[in-house]
């Protein structure tokens, strides 16, 4: 198991560059509590990467020469590797630059194919970017899309999915319906073996991003009865620019229209030259997380608990967003709370040395308040006072204690400042 504190000297690389704007501020090493946004790659996994950045160069797809030979061994032990990982066959992983375009390959490879079934297709709001963008791209080009309500703010079950509600939306003419498993900024968990067992009763596709859920809880595609699964390495202390999407290749096998042509790599679907020490460095991370799941799960929902503990009772009007703090409903290191009478913006301006954040990385450029919390039901005033926490695998029980004592007063001086103004 890697050491709960992070070495000195990654501390010090990361420091160096903005104690230089903020010499105050950054006096201390920062905390970093934002792993839904990415994570710090693992040194095993660097260590697993850096030949094939050196010695093992070739390109996986030059077949004339040891060179390309080594690098498509490489590829191809990976493949296997996360595809075993996840209960699936090697054939099925096709490699992307990451979540994101897993999506859109996923979304709009159906939805491109000639003969499809139909032209609704039906999501949550709860959604990532990544998945409501390619939608409502489709939208204006005739597709049909539903957007369905998520169990509101106060229910224990706040942001899932009722199956019946899926059951209802669901018609002859629906050619896919895309759920993720753990959303990124309230960590709630989807029922996705009933949603997707509802979908096929109607003969609907089932895609899922997986992407916060791969790592953190067991995941199997075909158990949880899906078509296609997107997933990355970045957020399981993997690299960068690197992700798959698993596509079911029997009973039935699913069919894709390409979103990236020129040369017809990765059985078709995906072209392009293979990111060889990504592809490498994210097989590690997930042969990593899947070997420390339950003990890592277990000590991340211990400090989860503590942090939202300590936070309510150092700082009044402390409020939990989205689901129960159970494991059958919620990320283990997830936390998402309000803190009323405060500004989120101004809360996140003045930490300093905290990293959290108010919302999803790929939105953080949208002004507007989380449409995730909004979603909920929750009013304007308590999604802009909120902040999300994710718990990661270099976080200690020292990182709580510091990130309570920075909020705690920074609450207190700017709900001061407030009453004065």
């Amino acid at each position: 198991m890697v050491a709960a504190e992070a070495p000195s000297a990654y501390n010090s690389a990361v420091t160096s560059p903005a104690s230089r704007h903020f010499p105050d501020r950054m006096a201390a090493s920062p905390i970093y509590l934002d792993n839904h946004a990415t994570t710090r790659v693992d040194p095993r996994v660097l260590e697993a990467m850096l030949p094939y950045f050196g010695e093992i160069y070739g390109n996986a797809a030059s077949t004339s020469h040891q060179f390309g030979w080594q690098a498509k061994e490489a590829v191809d032990a990976a493949r296997s590797s996360i595809a075993a990982g996840i209960g699936a066959k090697d054939r099925e992983i096709v490699f992307t630059s990451g979540a994101t375009e897993s999506n859109n390959l996923a979304i709009r490879g159906v939805c491109e194919r000639q003969n499809r079934r139909g032209n609704h297709l039906i999501t949550v709001r709860t959604e990532h970017k990544a998945v409501l963008d390619p939608l409502e791209r489709l939208g204006r080009r005739g597709y049909e899309v539903t957007i369905l309500d998520v169990e509101p703010t106060g229910s224990r079950r706040a942001g899932q999915l009722d199956p019946n509600r899926l059951a209802a939306a669901l018609r002859d003419e629906t050619l896919l319906v895309s759920i993720m498993l753990a959303n990124n900024e309230i960590g709630v968990l989807q029922p996705i073996a009933e949603l997707a067992a509802v979908s096929k009763q109607r003969g609907a596709l089932f895609h899922c991003d997986a992407t916060q859920a791969i790592g953190r809880i067991p995941v199997d595609p075909h158990t949880l009865g899906i078509d296609l699964m997107s997933f990355t390495a970045h957020k399981i202390y993997g690299p960068k620019g690197i992700g798959a999407l698993w596509v079911r290749r029997t009973s039935p096998q699913v069919r894709l229209e390409p979103q990236i042509a020129g040369g017809g790599h990765e059985g078709g679907f995906r072209s392009g030259t293979l990111n060889v020490p990504g592809i490498v460095g994210f097989a590690k991370a997930l042969e990593l997380c899947l070997a420390e799941m339950p003990a890592e799960q277990t000590r991340q929902q211990k400090l989860r608990d503590t942090l939202f503990a300590e936070l309510s009772a150092a700082i009044e009007g402390v409020t939990l967003n989205g689901p129960a703090l159970e494991p059958e409903l919620r990320l283990a290191g997830n936390l998402n709370c309000s803190f009323a009478y405060v500004d989120g913006e101004a809360l996140l301006m003045n930490l300093g040395e905290l990293a959290v954040s108010s919302g999803s990385a790929c939105t953080s450029a949208n002004p507007e308040p989380s449409h995730v919390l909004r979603a909920l039901g929750m009013p304007d005033d308590a999604v802009r006072s909120s902040l999300r926490f994710g718990l990661g695998r270099f976080n200690s029980e020292g990182d709580i204690t510091r990130a309570v004592g920075l909020l705690a007063d920074v609450v207190a001086r700017l709900r001061k400042l407030s009453s004065m103004a």
